[in-house]
């Protein structure tokens, strides 16, 4: 895994240099597609161990994704409305473009019918590029449709988010039900108002990478793709932690998220070579500036 770490550090080293330049990028998504693929049956491949930190170059690195620290990350109320915009502003350009990556799937999974994908993993290189924003777009829009019963399930179970984003009080979740303490009824709310379900995490557990990567995680998502049409799972970020590896194995296929002017060159590839870029359906980019957002799209 050395080439990962190699880019993480190039990648360190351009977001120094562009510290406080800018401002944050319009909240606009474009859809870009690979190539149609026929997803790996789960399972197929064995996952990759990360290999340690480096000593002392790599210690902000290690920062900056956040390993080794206990506070998670704090959500202001702006944030927390970016991500659910979906569903605050079903009409606007934002909820189309989600509406474009809905179709992309569609039309991959039309032109595959013997690998139906039902279980859609979104992930990102790093933080903060948009993944959560994606998953809840996508299982939001998804669940407009007549008679689809749409699933959205949290399996970041180190910074969680979607519960606070939708505003979701659980008693049990994710964790609960990966241990045996719940069962995957006891823990699946319904946003308020609209026909999308949703399973969150609760509480953080200790073990998380184990958790992920138990047979428990298997039954869970089997349980889910019998029940729904269609499951959305917001993964960790894939750089510098197991769970994204594991959990996409088990998974129909993997939405890949870039934050615009972001996210390095570098970061995407050494992500995608983690991921197995035979998993992944398209990319999405996140943050992309438009001066006329209401007739600028791109399929």
């Amino acid at each position: 895994m050395g080439k990962v770490y190699d880019a993480l550090r190039r990648a360190e080293e351009q977001r120094a240099q562009r510290s406080g330049e800018g401002g944050n990028a319009a909240a606009t998504a474009a859809v870009e597609p690979t190539a149609p693929v026929p997803p790996v049956a789960p399972g197929t491949r064995d996952a990759q161990p990360m290999a340690p930190p480096p000593s002392r170059a790599g210690r902000g690195i290690w920062r900056r994704l956040g390993l080794g620290r206990k506070s998670r990350v704090q959500d202001t109320p702006a944030e927390i409305n970016k991500r659910r915009i979906a569903l605050l502003q079903p009409d606007s350009f934002v909820a189309e473009q989600f509406r474009n990556l809905r179709t992309c799937i569609d039309s991959i999974a039309a032109g595959h019918p013997e690998h139906e994908i039902r279980t859609i993993a979104v992930t990102s290189a790093l933080r903060a590029d948009g993944k959560t924003t994606t998953a809840i777009g996508l299982s939001a829009v998804t669940a407009m449709g007549v008679g689809k019963r749409v699933l959205l399930l949290d399996t970041d179970l180190r910074e969680p988010s979607i519960a606070r984003s939708l505003g979701l009080r659980p008693k049990v979740g994710v964790a609960e039900v990966l241990r045996g303490d719940a069962t995957p009824e006891d823990a699946v709310l319904r946003v308020e108002g609209t026909e999308l379900d949703v399973l969150p995490v609760r509480s953080v557990p200790s073990n998380p990478a184990e958790l992920l990567a138990s047979t428990a995680m298997r039954d869970l998502l089997n349980w889910a793709a019998d029940n729904y049409d269609r499951v959305v799972l917001d993964l960790p970020p894939t750089l510098g932690l197991p769970d994204a590896k594991a959990v996409s194995e088990l998974c129909d296929g993997v939405v890949f998220v870039v934050r615009a002017e972001e996210t390095p060159r570098e970061d995407v590839e050494a992500a995608i070579e983690v991921l197995d870029r035979r998993r992944i359906l398209g990319l999405l980019l996140n943050g992309e500036q438009r001066e006329d957002p209401r007739y600028e799209y791109r399929a």
